[in-house]
């Protein structure tokens, strides 16, 4: 996980600016093309996409692009370094969606560094959605991908440490960085997303949440918008979160009262209080929703040149 000090430490150097985004002041219309990622890894990851879309670039292109940074970096969090499951073994799910509702995931995915991409292959490459367990990894060979450790020696102590107690309990805003979620607009008005993990730390062996899953990980509409999740994937999959959230952008609702509205209804399931949800959307105008359960969410976002951070208003304040 980046801590906080590592992110102002980019601050300094200019990469970022950290801004208010509240309920009370949404989003407008912002000119396109636009990124927006979970958490501070986001920063990074936007800049990758930058480059694609500042030069007429495809979303799809973009969003796969900043996601595989945020793959590649030793965190703790996605991908490389990820923390492992309570075996021992970073398993890591991914999914992509186009501007014609054109999608690819894969889960339970093991020694592959960048699950993005054999998600986008999944897509343009088999007549199927999802791949999962050691089918994904032999598609993901057959495709030229290459294995690699995953369990660095960071995570591995981190692991071992754990097992000192083995107890089992998600911390709000730490664990649940696990995901990284980014959706884009490009020039020509089309969007795209795409989510990563390497699950909850210390997770049951086998256990996947909603991050491969379309509709609840991520989900794009090209007529409407297009939203990502973060947070405890259990509660995202039993309300569809992100399909959630882009029906009610096509019933009128802005992405901020989507938002508010599908975390309202995760609020009433009776573990709510103890978990951390987030949720990002933005609309086919380029209007951008945020809203989180609990305190502690932010996101990156870079339009118009510029690349920062926005904190976010939560339900339980």
């Amino acid at each position: 996980m980046i801590r906080r000090r590592n992110f102002l430490k980019r601050l300094s150097a200019g990469a970022a600016a950290v801004s208010a985004f509240t309920s009370r002041s949404l989003a407008k219309s912002t000119t396109k093309p636009i990124v927006v990622s979970t958490w501070e890894h986001g920063i990074d990851a936007n800049a990758a996409s930058w480059k694609i879309l500042e030069r007429g670039g495809k979303a799809l292109d973009a969003v796969e692009a900043g996601v595989r940074i945020t793959e590649a970096e030793d965190n703790l969090s996605v991908g490389y370094g990820g923390l492992p499951d309570r075996d021992g073994h970073v398993t890591l799910d991914a999914c992509i969606m186009d501007e014609n509702g054109e999608c690819g995931a894969v889960a339970f995915l093991e020694v592959i560094k960048h699950p993005i991409s054999v998600a986008r292959a999944v897509m343009e490459k088999t007549p199927h959605v999802m791949m999962v367990g050691d089918g994904a990894l032999q598609f993901a060979l057959d495709q030229g991908f290459k294995q690699e450790n995953l369990l660095t020696e960071r995570a591995e102590k981190a692991w071992i440490d754990w097992m000192e107690e083995s107890e089992y309990k998600p911390i709000f805003n730490v664990e649940i960085q696990d995901t990284f979620g980014m959706v884009a607009l490009d020039s020509d008005g089309n969007q795209s997303g795409a989510c990563t993990t390497s699950g909850l730390a210390y997770k049951m062996h086998g256990r996947v949440g909603d991050s491969p899953i379309i509709g609840a990980g991520l989900y794009v509409d090209n007529e409407v918008g297009a939203a990502t999740a973060t947070g405890m994937g259990e509660a995202v999959i039993k309300v569809c979160g992100a399909h959630l959230i882009v029906e009610l952008m096509r019933q009128g609702n802005s992405p901020q009262q989507a938002c508010e509205k599908a975390v309202r209804r995760i609020s009433k399931q009776k573990n709510a209080k103890d978990i951390q949800i987030g949720f990002l959307a933005i609309s086919k105008q380029g209007e951008i929703g945020a809203y989180s359960l609990h305190p502690g969410f932010n996101f990156a976002q870079y339009a118009e040149g510029t690349n920062q951070m926005k904190d976010v208003e939560s339900f339980y304040s």
